[in-house]
């Protein structure tokens, strides 16, 4: 069985690291808020060329951190991609605002930079991007925008850690950043873990403020906050595999060069890409008409894929509100979206056999 995403192998590539670390912690017995945090905090701050990160519990947090640090609320309205997970949007409605969904370009299946200035409005507050499946969105129409209307750029990082825009990390191309550190994500953890980046001094120690009951110290609080903070063991995993992330993102550019250069099935619709060195692949999406029935074949051959998304935000019952909407291009990728096989610990041997298995497909 060729693995959709083999967590074990990837995990035990460190496994000593990882015992050590562990063990140095349970020894020191402080689990919150410690040397470890720092450290990774730092860490990664470092990485993404931000003045600061903030762990926090998982990435939709993050992301309701951030709207909630710059205050935003009811009758404010935030610009969101119509083709995302539905985290982006629940993190603006779970802050009182609207979300307003705006199509992506077919080519990058990111938010279309073209179509963003029709949606802006008065109540507009902020423009949220999100670097779907690893490639970073083209910023450079939305930094003007931002500009011109006074808004502010929110990023949504959660598949993109290490991805680049001219030279810059994702969690450095607009205001503030949230990242999940999600298992299965490029940078992932043992569990559940988060944080933002931001190179706003206000608003990082309003939301590290927020995320700890509302309190800048013991027993003084205030904000109305939450509890929301990245434990000491997961801060360890996540610093250890920082080491290593670059690397990894760079054997993924690998797996998926080979599958853009050898995939030659006409029934096969590739990802395209703006620049080879600056996607990070967290997911290879492929498209085609007959999604389900190329799933199927694949497990009948023993190999694991995955649908990102089977159905769009528009049309989950949680947001019935926007049943009636239409976003066409948005709904076609979400109808005809098949994720292969993608991970560092993948070998040449099983990225040859999904290539053979996928062209024999009739």
């Amino acid at each position: 069985m060729i693995k959709f995403l083999d967590l074990e192998k990837v995990n035990n590539r460190f496994r000593g690291e990882i015992d050590a670390r562990i063990k140095a912690i349970l020894d020191k017995g402080w689990y919150l808020q410690g040397q470890e945090d720092k450290l990774f905090e730092a860490d990664f701050a470092k990485f993404c060329g931000v003045k600061h990160c903030i762990g926090c519990a998982n990435g939709l947090d993050a992301l309701n951190l951030i709207i909630r640090g710059y205050g935003f609320g009811m009758g404010d309205e935030i610009i969101v991609p119509a083709n995302t997970y539905i985290a982006s949007i629940l993190a603006i409605s779970e802050n009182g605002c609207t979300p307003v969904l705006v199509e992506p370009d077919i080519k990058t299946y990111n938010i279309n930079p073209d179509l963003i200035e029709a949606a802006i409005t008065p109540k507009t507050k902020a423009i949220m991007v999100v670097h779907l499946y690893g490639q970073a969105v083209q910023m450079e129409k939305i930094w003007a925008l931002a500009q011109k209307y006074h808004l502010k750029i929110i990023e949504d990082s959660a598949q993109a850690h290490g991805a680049l825009y001219q030279g810059k990390r994702t969690g450095n191309l607009g205001d503030a950043s949230g990242f999940s550190f999600y298992p299965g994500k490029n940078l992932g953890c043992m569990g559940d873990g988060g944080c933002v980046t931001t190179n706003d001094d206000d608003l990082a120690a309003k939301i590290r403020a927020i995320a700890n009951y509302g309190s800048d110290r013991k027993y003084h609080h205030i904000y109305k906050g939450i509890n929301s903070r990245l434990d000491e063991i997961q801060a360890a995993v996540l610093d250890i595999k920082l080491a290593h992330l670059d690397a990894d993102n760079a054997r993924r550019r690998e797996i998926a060069q080979y599958y853009r250069q050898n995939v030659t099935n006409p029934q096969i619709i590739l990802p395209q890409v703006y620049d080879e060195n600056a996607h990070v692949w967290h997911i290879f999406a492929i498209r085609t008409p007959e999604r389900d029935r190329l799933q199927k074949y694949l497990e009948d051959k023993d190999i694991q894929t995955n649908i990102h998304y089977p159905t769009p935000p528009h049309k989950q019952g949680a947001y019935s509100e926007l049943a009636d909407k239409s976003f066409p291009i948005s709904e076609e990728i979400h109808a005809t979206e098949l994720s292969l096989p993608m991970s560092p610990v993948l070998t040449d041997e099983e990225v040859n056999r999904v290539v053979e298995v996928i062209n024999e497909w009739k």
